[in-house]
């Protein structure tokens, strides 16, 4: 296969949101850890994510949400981060991966990103008049070594690559309360189907593992059968 094996690995309530809300302040990072029934087994998602792959996909707009833009500067890690972004991370945003990843390589699209006035060794940029998401994947193997790459973004990319047929598989970590919301981000989001013919193009998921964890957590572990 030219391109890694790829993993989503992402904490969702039982009813697949990926947030709390609609708004962008509101976030399961921040708010889980304050509601009861919820807080007291959120550590084991967090455990979990130590144990996966040295590379990570995430989106700048996530990111931004989470406030790498303000963060002070992290201490190094072991782990290579790609990000895919064109207007959510500042220079300090950046400035904040570089410190924090083994290698950063970033996305875009945007040919003023404040990523082209940073001068880090481990920085890379893959520049793109238009996000084609098998170019990213087959370029991180080739030209940097990924074998292996978890994707913790947002439901509209997480769709992107759902559609792609990026997902090699699926690992869920379910929390323990229903939160419901039309406008709240779920684990695939994006363009719906809207024929059976696309229907029928899907992959079928096969169950690998079922966890029973601590405090009525799941984990649920599928690979991607095409």
């Amino acid at each position: 296969m030219d391109r890694p094996v790829t993993t989503l690995f992402m904490l969702m309530s039982v009813d697949g949101k990926i947030s709390t809300g609609a708004t962008d302040d509101l976030d399961v990072d921040k708010d889980f850890p304050q509601i009861e029934g919820v807080q007291e087994g959120l550590h084991q998602y967090y455990e979990i994510e130590q144990t996966t792959d040295l590379w990570s996909l995430n989106s700048g707009r996530v990111q931004e949400k989470m406030g790498v833009n303000r963060k002070e500067m992290p201490d190094k890690t072991p782990v290579s981060f790609v990000m895919i972004d064109n207007i959510h991370l500042t220079e300090h945003g950046i400035r904040y991966f570089c410190a924090r990843a083994k290698e950063f390589v970033l996305v875009t699209s945007n040919a003023d990103h404040p990523a082209f006035g940073v001068n880090e060794d481990n920085l890379h940029i893959i520049f793109q008049n238009g996000l084609s998401l098998p170019d990213v994947l087959t370029k991180l193997k080739s030209e940097y070594g990924c074998q292996r790459l978890t994707i913790q973004s947002g439901g509209t990319l997480n769709g992107l690559f759902l559609r792609e047929k990026l997902l090699d598989y699926i690992d869920i970590v379910v929390a323990p309360v229903l939160i419901g919301g039309r406008d709240t981000p779920t684990l695939i989001d994006g363009n719906s189907l809207r024929t059976k013919d696309e229907l029928a193009q899907l992959g079928i998921l096969e169950l690998r593992e079922c966890i029973v964890l601590e405090n009525s957590y799941l984990r649920l572990r599928y690979q991607v059968v095409r």
